[in-house]
């Protein structure tokens, strides 16, 4: 058995609204261990909405609806799905009380409008809404399938799905087993590179692995269905370490890590500190270091050197390899490193300087190219250049290279002694 989405509304079929909803029921559905192989969004047409009930009802024997539950003209889902099933309306009076009773308590007189959310299916159950007018229902229209409604509202269908609809599922057998997840976060690797050295893991049934590409980094997603965490653990577990141990260096975290609060353990463990000297990215680093709370224990600051004087004056630069060899150079980007060390008093510098485009670019010096800058207080320094091409537009390449920055730290860090 499993279970449809179908989330109703025009608005979002316009992109006006983003389908916050979808994402929410999904979650709740795996932590119920309700499978789910569908979602379908679907706009404030009646036809239309029946076409989707009857292909949900051929393949799902849970459709939950949201949106498409209030009082004009258009939310039509409840009417809707009375006729596809040839049920009645129904007016509850105890609706229409509670609406009365909402619409007081704001200080405010109902609208005759506001009647049409008191019409249910006949012999549907009242899903309530605590906060409010519109109500849902927990209908079976027929065996073997379920129907709940939800408004579309985020914060009522939240309250609604944890206080009526799990307890109702629960009781009809589901959540005994509940699906448990690892997400495992790569950078370095490309996602079919990764997938080559993982194939034979996607064979797996019970954990299954899957890969999932984002902004320059790949994940991996280890989903384990059991009655228990723990014994979710013991599936997931031997799984993940295998993983490890083939992606080396590539893997840096897992679930909700980032590379900007790896790194900050990682430099809380050594009792280190670094500092940000950055041109292309314009801060971008500072702030992904930053947003890690207590970051201040090993982050001082950085300097924002756009413009060459400020590299030449505050990171001391050398104004001849500026003009030799371009502020996008792999010479620069070392001396701007250089530079925060000498200046900040951080065991380590980082710096980015490239060309972030759409702009900029010239033959021998493209858009995307950029060089990143690591300086240790030891007097050590490397340089890492990218080529990130004229396919990526301007905000990839300044978060991908803040990200690169962040992990060339990284490694060094775990692959260098502690000084």
């Amino acid at each position: 058995m499993s279970a449809e989405i179908i989330c109703v509304g025009t608005e979002l079929l316009l992109g006006d609204i983003l389908n916050s909803n979808a994402q929410y029921l999904a979650i709740e559905l795996a932590k119920l261990g309700i499978p789910h192989y569908y979602q379908t969004v679907v706009g404030d047409n009646v036809d239309r909405l029946k076409q989707v009930i009857e292909i949900a009802t051929s393949r799902a024997q849970i459709l939950i609806f949201t949106g498409g539950l209030g009082p004009t003209p258009d939310d039509l889902t409840c009417e809707t799905i009375a006729g596809f099933f040839g049920s009645p309306l129904i007016e509850r009076a105890e609706v229409i009380a509670d609406i009365r009773e909402k619409f007081a308590q704001r200080g405010r007189e109902m609208t005759p409008s506001n009647t049409k959310q008191a019409l249910i299916p006949q012999g549907a159950e009242i899903l309530p809404n605590p906060t409010g007018t519109a109500p849902g229902i927990i209908w079976q229209p027929r065996e073997n399938l379920t129907i709940l409604t939800f408004p579309g509202v985020p914060s009522e269908m939240h309250r609604m799905w944890e206080q009526t609809a799990v307890p109702y599922l629960k009781s009809q057998g589901w959540g005994q087993e509940s699906i448990y997840s690892r997400s495992l976060r790569f950078i370095g690797i490309g996602e079919s590179a990764l997938a080559e050295k993982v194939n034979h893991l996607f064979q797996l049934s019970n954990p299954t692995v899957a890969p999932y590409a984002g902004r320059g980094e790949v994940r991996l997603r280890i989903a384990a269905k059991a009655p228990s965490p723990e014994v979710a653990e013991t599936l997931i577990t031997p799984v993940e370490q295998e993983i490890k141990e083939i992606a080396g260096l590539d893997f840096y975290g897992v679930d909700n890590d980032t590379l900007a609060s790896v790194v900050g353990d990682l430099l809380r463990q050594r009792q280190q500190t670094v500092g940000v000297a950055e041109s292309c990215t314009g801060g971008g680093l500072g702030q992904m270091l930053t947003e890690i709370s207590g970051s201040s224990d090993y982050f001082w600051g950085g300097v924002i050197a756009y413009d060459n004087r400020i590299k030449e004056k505050i990171l001391g630069v050398s104004p001849q390899d500026l003009a030799e060899y371009g502020a996008v150079s792999a010479t620069v980007a070392e001396q701007m490193a250089q530079g925060v060390v000498s200046r900040l008093g951080t065991t380590w510098g980082l710096s980015i300087t490239g060309i972030a485009g759409p702009s900029g670019g010239t033959e021998t010096k493209p858009v995307g190219l950029v060089y990143i800058g690591l300086a240790a207080t030891t007097g050590e320094t490397w340089s890492f250049e990218l080529r990130l091409g004229t396919m990526r537009d301007r905000s990839f390449i300044r978060h991908f290279s803040a990200c690169c920055a962040l992990d060339k730290l990284r490694r060094q860090l775990i692959s260098s002694p502690i000084f």
